[in-house]
Formats: structure tokens, sequence, C-alpha cells
């Protein structure tokens, strides 16, 4: 039975041009709806602005150029063309915008320069393949999430340095005033960055190397002399000691922008390493360190947390009779279903294939046991369209462990998976919080 609830969460505004609108537009939506978005589609440059104005700026908004060549632009000379320019300045300067060109015109490095300085966010070049565009436009819906938040460590003074304005670009200050206890406190708060003015280096040359050679020292994590005056011995002693960079202390405004640069590097190198790429979630790796900082973050506050495993039911059986790449189609689906039953305080992770991680903030085992269960009633009543006029719909099973009953990330995972397993074998869809008919085990 088909639930009557939204279908799509998310949306694509599409500016084309009406022929391709009418060849076209089965097969995107076909592609697009498997990903969970919609596509709205515009032939009327005044149409496309007017609703673009009005939105809240959650969806995408794509324009192909040869659509330019091809529309009535209510111009008042009644011309037939509207010119690239006469376009840009029609948009409305709060989005951002996809560009779709041709390869002659993706030649035009001119062009290409025009259209990254005008509130691009992305730029392709057609001819594109229906199936692999959505790919890439459900990769920019995940692009356009919140980033981490990079936390950063100072020791010693920086006078003038902009807490609030470093903060409102996604950078963190703690200032630290003691080069002796430097390393307790980055081993307690595990920034990403940690400044050191070459004042406080040159005191005390050992605190790089202390950094670096802890075993546990994150490994993408960067260690950044700040130079406030010039010494070139001093800058190569700080390189060969293993720091990462050297910053100028510039005037007003630029020291906080060449750190806002560190920190985009930084959080680009944290996903690649611990984000998954066809999802945009935590991988093994990212949730294994959050789930550790998140630990010590419930010890020092007295917080439960409740640490979810999931597995879609029956996934083999639905790679054999769609195909991979449907499989991976209803992966993504499910982790956007998961990633909008949480709060920026809770963890989402695709732990491997389709297996997935969740871990509330805050959260009791049973409160824990009904959030995932909302997540698999919400997941279930998804109809994947398999085939022209063919829905289905598909399941997954979660076992719900918490701390402080389990006391390490490795507890919290083994239990919960293994209350998995109990929902698989009581018959799946559905949520364990502890195994039928047995008395909550000991933390393993």
């Amino acid at each position: 039975m088909t639930h009557a609830v939204p279908l799509y969460r998310n949306h694509v505004l599409l500016l084309s041009q009406s022929f391709f609108i009418k060849d076209n537009r089965a097969e995107l939506l076909l592609h697009a709806h498997k990903y969970d978005f919609d596509i709205l589609f515009f032939d009327d440059v005044s149409r496309f602005v007017e609703v673009v104005a009005g939105d809240g700026g959650d969806n995408l908004y794509v324009i192909d150029l040869d659509a330019l060549h091809n529309m009535q632009a209510d111009m008042p000379d009644g011309r037939r063309t509207l010119m690239l320019g006469e376009l840009l300045q029609r948009l409305p300067g709060d989005h951002s915008y996809v560009y779709l060109q041709s390869a002659r015109q993706g030649s035009r490095f001119l062009l290409q320069q025009r259209l990254v300085d005008s509130h691009c966010l992305a730029y392709a070049e057609k001819p594109i393949p229906n199936d692999v565009f959505v790919d890439k436009l459900f990769k920019l819906f995940v692009q356009k999430k919140r980033g981490d938040l990079v936390r950063m460590v100072v020791l010693g003074e920086v006078p003038g340095l902009d807490d609030a304005a470093l903060l409102a670009r996604g950078v963190e200050v703690i200032r630290h005033p003691d080069a002796t206890t430097l390393h307790l406190r980055v081993r307690e708060l595990q920034p990403d960055l940690v400044l050191v003015t070459d004042s406080e280096y040159a005191r005390t040359d050992a605190i790089v190397r202390v950094l670096q050679k802890n075993i546990e020292a994150d490994p993408v994590r960067e260690i950044a002399l700040l130079q406030c005056r010039a010494d070139t011995a001093l800058t190569r002693r700080a390189l060969a000691d293993g720091f990462d960079a050297v910053l100028a202390n510039c005037e007003h405004g630029l020291l906080e922008a060449q750190l806002v640069s560190r920190a985009n590097k930084i959080r680009t190198n944290k996903d690649l390493i611990g984000k998954d790429r066809a999802t945009g979630l935590l991988n093994k790796v990212g949730l294994q360190k959050k789930t550790q900082d998140l630990i010590r973050r419930a010890a020092q506050e007295g917080c439960p947390l409740a640490f979810g495993v999931l597995d879609i039911d029956k996934f083999k059986t639905i790679n054999d009779t769609w195909g991979h790449h449907f499989g991976d189609i209803v992966i993504k689906r499910l982790s956007l279903i998961l990633a909008s039953h949480v709060s920026e305080s809770d963890l989402l992770s695709r732990f491997g294939g389709e297996e997935f991680v969740v871990v509330f903030w805050n959260c009791t085992q049973e409160e824990g046991r009904r959030r995932l269960d909302a997540m698999r009633l919400a997941f279930g009543a998804i109809p994947f369209e398999v085939g022209p006029g063919d829905l289905r719909h598909f399941s997954f099973s979660g076992g719900v462990a918490s701390y402080p009953e389990c006391r390490s990330e490795n507890e919290l995972f083994l239990r919960a998976d293994a209350l998995l397993y109990a929902a698989k074998q009581g018959g799946r869809n559905q949520i364990c919080a502890r195994e039928p008919g047995r008395p909550r085990a000991a933390a393993l």
C-alpha cells in the first residue's frame, strides 16, 4: 500500500530549453526520484528568477546556458537571445547556481571565469548522461550541508585575533596560556589546528615535537607557527622540528583569512579520510574518532548516549534482483532519510556496505530505540520505482546499545551489533534494545 507522505525531500529548479524539457523530462525524473529529489522545469527566465527569489535556498538551481539562445526573455527591444551578462544580473545574488554548458563554451576560459565569479556552486559540460547528471546533483546536495566546525587551540598572545569572526566562518578558537601543559590540553580537546606564536616556540622549542610524536596524534591535525617578526633561521628550524605551516601575522583581517584557508583544507582532508564518498556520511574511521570524542564529552557532562547499528534487510536480494546500481540508490536514499532524523549533536555513519551507525547525544537506550524505529518507519514508507509503475518498499533492522552501560566505542558497537543480529533472527524490520527472552548482558 502506498503511503500518502511527501515523497521527495529535495528539489532541483532547472532552467532549460523547451524542447530539452519535452524530450528529456521523463527520464530525468525517473533517475531523480530514485535519489529522493524532484526536478522542477522552467523554460521562462522571468518565472525561474521569480521562483528562485522566493525559495529558501535549500534546493539546487541549475541553468542550461544553451537556453539563452532559445528564449523570449521579456526584453523591451524584442530580442530573442538573452545575453549571459543580462541573465547573471537578474539572478538573485543570495543563491548559488549550477551552470551547464557545451564543450565549445567550456573551452573559453573567460566564460569559466565569469561563471565562477557569479555565485557559481559548480559547472558541468554537456553532453552528460542523465544518470550521471543526477548522481552529481545528489553529491551537491550532500556538499551543501554545513561543514564540521574546525577547532583551533592558540598558544601565546595574538593581539587583534577576531574570535567571533572566525567562529562565524567555522573556526572555534580556544586559547591556552602554558606551553608545558599544551600537550595535555590537545589530548583533552583533540583540536584540528594548533597555532603557536614564535615567541612561545623560541622559549620552548620542544612544543611541536611533543605534539607530533604522540602515538595518538591525529594525522589530519595541523600545527602552525605564527611568525610575528621576520626570521629566516627560525622559520627553517620550525619546519625541521615538524611544524606543518608558517603563517605571517599580517595586518588586521589577513591572519583570519589565512586561518580560514587552513581550516578549509583541514576540513577537506578530514572529509577525504573520515567520510563516505557515496553518501557524505561519516565512514568507519570518522565515526570511531567522533564517537570517542562524544564519549569523553558524555563522561564530563554526565549525559547518556544511545548507539544504534542498522542494516538493510535482504540487501543481497535487492542487488541480485535489480542490480548493484539500484542497490546503491537504496543506500543513498536511506542515508537521506537517516540524516533528516538526526540533530547537529548526533553522529551518523555509513559503517560499510548496507550497514549504518547512529549515535544519539543525551539519549537513553529506550529513547534511542524509539528514534531509530521512527527512522525505520520513514524508510519503509518510501516507494522505490524499480520500473515504470512498479513500486517496492524496503526495510531495515537495528540494535541499540547505551553509554554508560557500555563504556567504550568498541563495546557499544559489539553490543548493538549483537542486538541487530537478534532483530534479524526475530523476523527483520524491527529494532531491538535487548535480546528477546534474555536479561540485558553485561558490557563486553
